[in-house]
């Protein structure tokens, strides 16, 4: 059941709640948690996730919290498929994982850059041209390299 032709998002099915026009749900196990499917005229839609695949809920508690919010208190559960055990293996998502990571890492260093420009911006000292500042630099090397040569010869 991962077909978005036959699905119904979360706004639409607020709005048929509102309007009286659903006729029915069914609350449907399977080996990773909850479907639901919402009747309504003479039509049945999946609930869909925000990404339009069908919306797994993996706690039946979370699930019947979702649908008391949104309006329908009565359904027809058909555990069938489900399978506990399944529920139990661990979801790990090295790719998640490593997306965030990323992502953390650019806003971090955005942040750094931000700030640096900041600073550069409020520095009231001259501005110093690139051949001034590359010559201060080359002589700091220079500097330092007759220091570590008469470390070295001693």
């Amino acid at each position: 059941m991962s077909t978005t032709a036959n699905t119904i998002d979360h706004v639409t099915l607020e709005r048929l709640v509102e309007a009286g026009a659903v006729r029915g749900a069914d609350v449907i196990g399977h080996p990773g948690g909850w479907w639901v499917v919402v009747k309504y005229g003479m039509t049945e839609r999946a609930l869909a996730a925000r990404r339009g695949a069908v919306r797994t809920f993996r706690k039946f508690e979370t699930l019947v919290g979702y649908l008391k919010e949104v309006g329908i208190s009565e359904y027809h559960v058909n555990a069938a498929n489900f399978d506990a055990a399944a529920l139990k293996t661990t979801r790990v998502r090295p790719d998640s994982a490593e997306r965030m990571r990323s992502a953390f890492e650019a806003s971090a260093h955005t942040k750094w850059m931000q700030q640096k420009a900041a600073e550069s911006l409020a520095d009231i000292r001259p501005n110093v041209s690139h051949e001034q500042a590359m010559s201060s630099v080359q002589a700091v090397i220079d500097a330092k390299r007759k220091k570590h040569e008469a470390k070295a010869a001693a």
